[in-house]
């Protein structure tokens, strides 16, 4: 049985850490595998800036996301980056949030995880 901690996580780019982006990709990747296989997981994920790009098409992380999503995980993507990236039609997982949305999750979280 799958149990939701008061946590929240946030992807502020396509990946994770600096430097090459598809060693970023690969590393956020491989972080979302582990975290899907563990029954302790995060009430929220929310993506923003360069993040909204792991919830679309052509993300290594896509499927990944859906399973994470599917056992009742929130994903959150921010609306404003989706429309600045002009990623509307690409987004296949998670829903769309507002910044007070985002605000909001980090006040009433006990820990906030910042990749």
């Amino acid at each position: 049985m799958k149990h939701f901690r008061n946590i929240l996580v946030q992807f502020t780019q396509n990946g994770m850490g600096a430097g090459d982006e598809v060693l970023s990709q690969l590393l956020a990747t491989n972080y979302l595998k582990i975290l899907d296989e563990e029954n302790d997981l995060p009430k929220f994920i929310v993506f923003y800036n360069a993040g909204v790009k792991l919830l679309c098409t052509g993300s290594p992380a896509i499927d990944t996301l859906k399973s994470i999503e599917a056992k009742g995980v929130k994903l959150l993507a921010c609306k404003t980056c989706i429309n600045h990236f002009k990623l509307m039609d690409s987004i296949e997982v998670g829903q769309d949030s507002t910044m007070i949305d985002i605000i909001d999750l980090q006040r009433i979280a006990d820990k906030v995880i910042n990749l």
